[in-house]
């Protein structure tokens, strides 16, 4: 990226001497020079064009995000097809962009359920987003069977702890959380699945998010598992609510399966 950026400034800088030049050949040129023999004197001043068009760029972007949030909040933090883990009834959301095959997905989870047992006004709402191979995907549809007869959260858990998660296991996982699955199988077929899988893409689309695991948490976008930054928004979120820490106590389930 900055490579690029710079390559853009300096042609920048070699377009406006060249319209200095065609406007007023004479000091058009000598104002050209003196700019080209400013920016070698002083080459910091580059470094911090850059910086400002970067931080400009990152400001717009926040903006963007913020609206899309705005217009998108009750798909992004109240879909009723969704999971919801830690307190449900929680004044602070925190939502959840994952792919069962991720290997950080895999390594958050642990932090992610000592993270709902220390913080238990937070909700956690689970996006089934695969994108990084088929195993993904039936994997997602196989744990939206699961929601359907109350065994999600356990499923959940279970296929982010393989390490080695394929086919086989998906369904082993199944059968050994109790779930009938020729039913399953149905399910994770069904239209309402892959409806659900679609939209949760087209969200992804709207709101930037372009890898796993990712939150949205209040009207910020964390992309990848950063404990530091996650704790700093949902701190801002619970400022923001009005909400304390002695909301219902949670107990890593939720009333919708």
């Amino acid at each position: 990226m900055r490579p690029l950026l710079l390559t853009g400034l300096i042609a920048a800088l070699a377009l406006a001497s060249a319209a200095c030049g065609q406007a007023a050949p004479g000091k058009g040129a000598a104002a050209g020079d003196q700019i080209r023999d400013y920016i070698l004197a002083h080459p910091e001043v580059v470094e911090e064009a850059i910086n400002k068009l970067q931080t400009k760029r990152q400001a717009a972007a926040d903006a963007q995000l913020k609206q899309a949030v705005a217009q998108n909040r009750a798909q992004i933090e109240h879909d009723p097809r969704d999971f919801v883990a830690g307190n449900p009834n929680g004044k602070v959301t925190v939502v959840e962009f994952f792919d069962y095959r991720c290997p950080y997905c895999k390594a958050a989870m642990p932090e992610i359920s000592k993270l709902l047992s220390e913080n238990k006004d937070v909700r956690l709402v689970l996006k089934e987003f695969p994108i990084l191979s088929p195993v993904s995907e039936s994997a997602s549809r196989a744990a939206i069977a699961a929601k359907a007869q109350g065994k999600y959260w356990p499923v959940h858990q279970a296929m982010l702890a393989e390490k080695n998660l394929d086919e086989a296991a998906i369904q082993r996982i199944l059968m050994d959380n109790g779930v009938d699955v020729n039913a399953a199988a149905r399910a994770a077929t069904a239209q309402p699945t892959t409806t659900l899988i679609d939209d949760v893409h087209a969200l992804a689309r709207t709101t930037g998010v372009t890898g796993t695991p990712a939150f949205i948490i209040g009207d910020q976008m964390i992309a990848g598992w950063d404990p530091a930054r996650i704790e700093e928004a949902i701190k801002q979120a619970r400022t923001s609510t009005g909400a304390g820490t002695s909301s219902t106590p949670t107990n890593t389930t939720t009333t919708q399966g």
